[in-house]
C-alpha cells in the first residue's frame, strides 16, 4: 500500500506541470507571432494641388506672374465685351442712316435729320461735314491755310480727316489685344520656368526624393503655362475678328464717301454698293436725273 500510495502522489504532482507546459508555449508562439508581423503604417496624408496652392507657396516673382495674367484676362474680356457691343451699335445706326440717307429727296432734308438726331455713327458724322465743308468753302471761301484749293479739294481734305478719327475710333483698343495676344504665352512659360527652378531646388534640399515629391510641384508649375494661354487665346481670336470687321465697315464708309463726294462737287447721279443708281437733289437746286434701279 505504501508503494501505491507514493506512485499516485508522484502523477498528481506530475499532472500540473504536463498542463502549464501547452499554455506556456502557446504564449510564447503569440509572442513570436506578434513580433514577426509588424503593423502596416498609417497612409501618408494627400498634399494639396491647386494654383492657389501654387501660388501660396510661390514667392513675390511667381505672385507678381499670376497677378499680371490675372489683369491682362480682365481687361482682355474687358475690351472683347465693350467692343462688341459698340460694333454692334455701330452697325445698326449706320444702316439706320443710310437708308433715311438714300431714301431722302434732298440734302436739306438729310441735314435736317442729322441735326435733329444727330451724327450718332461714321456715315452721318462723315456726311455732316463733308456738306458743311462743301456749303462753308462755297459761301466765305478759301480764308485760311487749311481751307486753300478749290471746292472739292477741301472738302476731299475734310472728308479724310473724318475717315482717318473714325478709323482711329475703331482701332481703339486693338493694340492691347495684340499685346496681351503675343506676351501672355511668354509671361505664363517664364511663370512655370521660375515655380520648376525652385521645386527643384527644394527638392534638392529635402531628404527621401520620391516621384511624389517631384510630380507635385513641377505640376503645379505647369499651371502658369496654361493660364497664360487660356488668356492669350481669347486675345487672338478677338483682335482678328475686330480688324476683319474693321476692314470691312471702313470699305463701305470709304465707298459712300466716294458717292457723297460726286454728288457733293457734281450733284451727278451716284452708284450705291447694291448696284443701284439714285439721284438726290442738291440742297435748294435743280432737280438731278432721276435714276432707275
Amino acid at each position: 500500500m505504501s508503494i501505491a500510495h507514493h506512485i499516485a502522489m508522484v502523477l498528481a504532482q506530475a499532472a500540473p506541470a504536463a498542463t502549464a507546459e501547452p499554455a506556456v508555449a502557446q504564449n510564447a508562439g503569440t509572442a513570436l507571432q506578434s513580433t514577426a508581423m509588424p503593423a502596416a503604417p498609417a497612409p501618408l496624408p494627400t498634399p494639396d494641388m491647386g494654383i492657389l496652392h501654387f501660388v501660396s507657396q510661390s514667392d513675390i516673382v511667381g505672385k507678381t506672374l499670376f497677378v499680371i495674367l490675372i489683369l491682362m484676362s480682365l481687361v482682355t474680356w474687358y475690351l472683347i465685351v465693350v467692343k462688341a457691343l459698340n460694333s454692334t451699335m455701330i452697325r445698326m445706326r449706320s444702316r439706320d442712316f443710310l437708308d433715311k440717307f438714300w431714301g431722302a429727296s434732298s440734302l436739306e432734308q438729310v441735314e435736317h435729320e442729322i441735326t435733329t438726331h444727330g451724327a450718332r455713327d461714321p456715315f452721318s458724322h462723315l456726311a455732316s461735314h463733308a456738306m458743311y465743308a462743301q456749303a462753308h468753302h462755297a459761301k466765305y471761301g478759301a480764308t485760311t491755310l487749311s481751307e486753300a484749293g478749290s471746292n472739292s479739294e477741301f472738302v476731299t481734305r475734310t472728308m479724310r480727316k473724318v475717315i482717318d478719327e473714325e478709323t482711329a475710333k475703331l482701332e481703339n483698343g486693338l493694340t492691347v489685344l495684340a499685346s496681351v495676344g503675343s506676351t501672355a504665352p511668354f509671361v505664363g512659360l517664364f511663370g512655370t520656368v521660375w515655380g520648376v527652378y525652385h521645386a527643384l531646388v527644394g527638392i534638392g534640399l529635402a531628404d527621401g526624393v520620391t516621384i511624389n515629391r517631384i510630380a507635385g510641384p513641377v505640376g503645379e508649375a505647369l499651371i502658369m503655362t496654361g493660364l497664360g494661354l487660356a488668356v492669350a487665346i481669347p486675345a487672338v481670336l478677338a483682335y482678328n475678328t475686330f480688324v476683319r470687321k474693321n476692314r470691312v465697315f471702313l470699305s463701305r464708309l470709304d465707298a459712300f464717301a466716294h458717292d457723297l463726294f460726286a454728288f457733293l462737287t457734281t450733284g451727278q447721279q451716284v452708284a450705291i454698293s447694291d448696284s443701284k443708281v439714285r439721284a438726290m437733289r442738291r440742297t435748294g437746286g435743280s432737280q438731278a436725273t432721276r435714276g432707275s434701279e
